[in-house]
């Protein structure tokens, strides 16, 4: 069992990785008011849940909404929560976005804790203290920056993933060894095959240092203001795909870490050899490096993301592995990245 305490603005924030979700009281200030979660999670793990009240909120981004948020407050409501409270999330990330977003503007802000159940959301979603839902369809417009009291990662959980959101969870591993931890991403390529099978010491020491990386970086830009902007590598394009397309978050993931990579080594930022190192781990991982997209949908999509200040968007380049760099890039000039990627498709 290994622990991080990431400071925040409102105090520490618990992070635990390796135990397990039936020791979920020992984290808890009082038995929680409620439970959030979803009904797949609910049938696999719910027997193991503390005895108290549960709040079911839907499955997939179509749930991740001001309206679900509407019911989780009425829910509250309804059961009487106060600002004694704390309530905790167990489920993906769209259950730890939703209920974190929920928890933190309910009564002006109530205590929450999250045990992600994703692999996903154990080494992102959970962690980090943003809270968000989408508005009509473009992902967090709407939310918080708000720490959980602790986030509890039982990598038992892991077992009953498919394969698809494993590789969502291992996306977001190579993003974080890519931007700040070159001997995470070494590790990573020598150990492909024990981490598809959750070889349980493997899986628990990419998790953590996964964990490591994002908290030091939060720590440092809990708002987002500077060198948070690193964890967006490969999201900008990656997300507008995603809203157009509709890939899983780990294809449209890797598809912008690609983009990302190829335009790092063609501004002369990062060598031939560590672009082709990044694109051989995506491989190795089952993420593709190309497929099928309207560069003119996700052209459009791009203006209306969120990370873009006037015409420019803060992008995340490399200068070699482990080390990234945000540099304001014209939305005109990434049009030509698209292009690109329509080429290879």
């Amino acid at each position: 069992m290994r622990r991080i305490v990431p400071e925040g603005a409102a105090g520490p924030s618990v992070i635990t990785v390796g135990d397990s979700l039936s020791h979920l009281d020992a984290y808890c200030n009082a038995p929680p008011a409620a439970i959030i979660t979803d009904a797949a999670v609910r049938r696999l793990h719910g027997m193991r849940f503390p005895v108290c009240e549960v709040i079911e909120i839907g499955v997939g981004e179509e749930s991740k909404t001001l309206t679900t948020v509407g019911e989780v407050y009425e829910a509250f409501l309804r059961l009487g929560v106060d600002r004694s409270s704390q309530v905790v999330a167990i489920g993906g990330g769209i259950v730890c976005d939703v209920a974190g977003f929920a928890a933190s503007t309910y009564l002006r802000g109530l205590r929450f804790g999250f045990v992600p159940t994703t692999l996903l959301a154990q080494v992102d979603a959970g962690v980090g203290g943003k809270n968000g839902v989408n508005l009509h369809g473009y992902k967090n417009l709407v939310g918080t920056f708000t720490q959980p009291d602790f986030v509890l990662c039982d990598l038992d959980l892991l077992s009953t993933l498919p394969q698809a959101e494993l590789q969502n969870g291992f996306a977001e591993v190579i993003k974080q060894a890519t931007i700040g931890d070159a001997s995470l991403f070494s590790f990573l390529e020598t150990l492909v095959q024990e981490a598809l099978r959750l070889d349980r010491g493997v899986i628990e020491r990419i998790i953590y240092y996964s964990l490591k990386i994002k908290a030091a970086i939060v720590s440092r830009d809990e708002r987002e203001s500077g060198e948070r902007r690193k964890l967006n590598f490969g999201h900008t394009i990656g997300h507008a795909v995603e809203k157009v397309h509709h890939p899983s978050h780990g294809r449209a993931i890797s598809l912008g870490m690609s983009a990302a990579s190829r335009l790092s080594a063609a501004m002369g930022l990062l060598s031939r050899e560590d672009m082709e190192r990044i694109e051989c781990l995506l491989a190795a991982f089952g993420l593709p490096l190309s497929m099928e997209i309207d560069g003119s949908l996700v052209w459009d999509a791009l203006w209306k993301d969120k990370k873009k200040e006037g015409k420019e968007v803060h992008f995340v380049l490399l200068e070699g592995i482990g080390n990234a760099r945000i540099v304001p890039i014209s939305i005109d000039a990434l049009k030509g990245v698209i292009d690109d990627l329509c080429q290879h498709r």
